[in-house]
């Protein structure tokens, strides 16, 4: 299963009490923030933010900034505040208050953290020392997974079943590597010369801050990252895997023992608190084959290396400062950021990573209202109606197909803000006194809940993020599209905005989502989140060749000297941007003010429309953060994210007088439609 992230009339606004102090009114669509100077139909995207680009460099603890960065650090202050309150005062054991709290002040804790060193994962360094045969680094390492220690070589889960989504299952996928991409190890280049350089560095720091002499150390960076480049060889691309059918591989356990003699599941599944299961999904059979071989010809000294390495990468953020330190130089040299994040902030993060449906109940009785729910329920009915209307009206799609489509339109369910029945994470236990003890109750905790679960049918009422995500997500196999509350603020929305703001804003983010339930990989689920076809094979072929259209127009993008856009790893953010920007604007045109002609701030309500979208994505980033995202991020850079789409929309050349010659300009025979 992949999770993709992002009434006729206009949208009743539900009353609030928006009276502010002396405070200017908010300039919804600002002039000041952009460039003038630059035609839109030349770059959309810097005529909208230009100017707000030039006087906004990126912060030294950020990696990119933008809308989406000041939106997470005003929802990262809120969080302070609240941990804050809870952490300076008392509540009894065992509740909301206390475990949030103390979970905080330990993280905070930096006396009895950097007293301890890494005498807390000394005891695990240890047992791994005393291993002497394959079976024992085979059981080490499904052990150390029971104990939130770790999670090597492979990665293990429990989750829906995209063929029988009401039931879970075992999940066995690739890992075993620390580098963002497979590609990261296997492509020559200067760039990745130099990240591999600033990995084997940091495996050498962390080690020698264990006491391991230096050309042990040296030794230990030269054997891991051999071991980690046999198991990317046989890794699958992440546009190879962006198929659920080629990751969908159903096994018996006892069949699949067959082809894995060493990694005898049989076994090793029930080590893992794995009972009562004899079927599991691999996602990629290929490289459990080659990593059963790899066992075989390593010498068991050096799987012990990687053992203990991946104990400490997994513990480094919670170990002393050195330890802290030299993890950020790693990610440093991955991403560019120049300054570490305040530690203040990057533990309010870890709570809310931890404990986020505890902390999220905080943030939801304080920073968002009935009022918001209520305009977002509104919102997505009208996109709903919107979307089913624009299917019914597709000229290259059969009337077969299109029920099937309208029928999983219909079947959608809708989540908005939190969730209806909270996480309790009965009997995790926190305290103050011990923060790397806690991160640890944390992990195992989550394993053992998702353990659990096996057997037991698919809890629909979860959630797959906090409410202060800035974010919002679709789920295939449960046919959901999810708006956390932090989300729903502005630039995205605001009960003090025109309708053209709102639905260029989170109206686009709605269509954004839905239109992932049709997207390249969403279309391949029925309306009850089966992974089934319902597609005749005519208009199956037709999709395909609108999406490779969609393809072609992303790869042209250049993102960094000889680096362009990865059109097929973008494939179904691009066709959501694409489709969720026409959704909003077609429900956009049946509010009164998309049926009027009166300007606002000098601009026409299409305008404020297309300027909306476009400072959404208000932003710029460090080279090193845009080469790993062009390896690893399906969402398309956000440049490309507010200028592409809009070549494809009759209405944005219309609104913008774009015209032949213009640099964006495209013919409309050219211009893409798919939803």
């Amino acid at each position: 299963m992949s999770v993709s992230a992002f009434t006729i009339g206009g949208v009743k606004k539900a009353k609030t009490n928006t009276k502010k102090a002396a405070n200017p009114p908010r300039k919804f669509i600002d002039r000041a923030n952009m460039d003038r100077s630059v035609k839109p139909g030349d770059n959309f995207f810097e005529y909208a933010n230009g100017t707000w680009i030039k006087k906004n460099p990126i912060p030294g603890k950020e990696t990119r900034w933008g809308s989406f960065g000041i939106l997470n650090q005003e929802n990262t202050d809120r969080l302070l505040a609240l941990l804050k309150t809870v952490s300076e005062t008392q509540h009894p054991k065992g509740s909301l208050e206390q475990r949030v709290g103390d979970l905080y002040g330990s993280a905070m804790d930096t006396v009895a953290i950097e007293k301890l060193g890494y005498d807390p994962i000394k005891p695990i360094l240890a047992r791994i020392d005393k291993i002497n045969d394959l079976n024992g680094v085979i059981n080490e390492a499904t052990f150390e997974r029971t104990q939130g220690e770790g999670d090597p070589l492979f990665r293990f889960g429990v989750g829906q079943d995209d063929k029988h989504p009401n039931k879970n299952i075992t999940n066995l996928n690739q890992g075993g590597t620390t580098l963002p991409d497979r590609d990261n190890y296997l492509k020559s280049s200067a760039r990745n010369t130099k990240i591999q350089d600033a990995y084997k560095q940091y495996i050498y720091n962390l080690f020698t801050f264990t006491g391991v002499a230096p050309n042990a150390a040296t030794q230990n960076a030269e054997t891991i990252f051999k071991i980690e480049t046999a198991l990317a060889k046989a890794q699958l691309s992440r546009v190879a895997m962006r198929d659920p059918q080629v990751t969908y591989n159903k096994f018996s356990v006892a069949d699949f023992s067959k082809t894995t003699p060493h990694l005898n599941w049989v076994e090793l599944l029930p080590q893992m608190k794995v009972v009562g299961q004899d079927t599991l999904l691999v996602g990629q059979p290929g490289f459990f084959k080659a990593e059963d071989s790899l066992l075989a010809v390593t010498p068991v000294d050096d799987w012990k290396v990687y053992l203990k390495w991946n104990v400490l990468k997994s513990s480094a953020g919670a170990l002393s400062s050195q330890f802290v330190k030299a993890s950020f130089d790693y990610s440093g040299a991955l991403s560019g950021q120049k300054v570490q994040t305040p530690r203040n902030e990057r533990m309010a993060r870890l709570v809310d990573g931890s404990e986020g449906e505890l902390l999220g109940q905080l943030y939801v009785a304080k920073y968002f209202t009935p009022a918001a729910k209520a305009y977002m329920v509104n919102l997505v009915n009208n996109l709903k109606v919107t979307l089913g209307e624009r299917i019914k009206n597709l000229t290259w799609m059969s009337d077969e197909t299109k029920a099937r489509a309208l029928k999983k339109l219909a079947a959608f369910t809708v989540k908005i803000g939190y969730p209806d029945k909270w996480q309790t994470y009965a009997g995790l236990e926190i305290y103050r006194n011990d923060y790397y003890g806690n991160l640890k109750r944390v992990s195992k905790w989550r394993y053992n809940y998702g353990v659990s679960q096996i057997n037991k049918p698919v809890d629909k009422k979860r959630w797959g993020m906090t409410p202060p995500t800035v974010n919002a997500y679709y789920n295939p196999t449960n046919n959901e599209i999810v708006f956390p509350a932090g989300i729903l603020q502005f630039p995205f929305f605001d009960f003090g905005a025109d309708d053209a703001v709102n639905y260029g804003g989170i109206g686009a983010v709605i269509g954004h989502e839905m239109t992932h339930g049709f997207d390249d990989q969403g279309r391949q689920y029925d309306a009850d989140g089966t992974l089934r076809d319902w597609w005749t094979k005519d208009d199956a072929n037709k999709f395909k060749i609108r999406a490779d259209q969609v393809v072609a127009q992303y790869n042209a993008f250049t993102v960094l000297d000889t680096l362009h856009v990865n059109g097929k790893l973008t494939l179904g953010e691009n066709l959501a941007d694409l489709g969720g920007l026409n959704v909003a604007y077609a429900a956009f045109k049946k509010t009164k003010e998309g049926q009027s002609n009166k300007k606002i701030d000098g601009f026409t309500p299409d305008q404020r429309f297309f300027l909306s979208w476009a400072q959404v994505w208000r932003s710029s980033q460090r080279a090193e953060m845009a080469a790993q995202r062009v390896l690893t991020d399906p969402h398309s850079p956000e440049q490309y994210r507010a200028n592409a789409p809009v070549t494809n929309i009759d209405a944005w050349y219309a609104a913008f007088n774009v015209q032949p010659g213009d640099k964006m300009y495209k013919k409309p025979e050219d211009r893409i439609k798919v939803w």
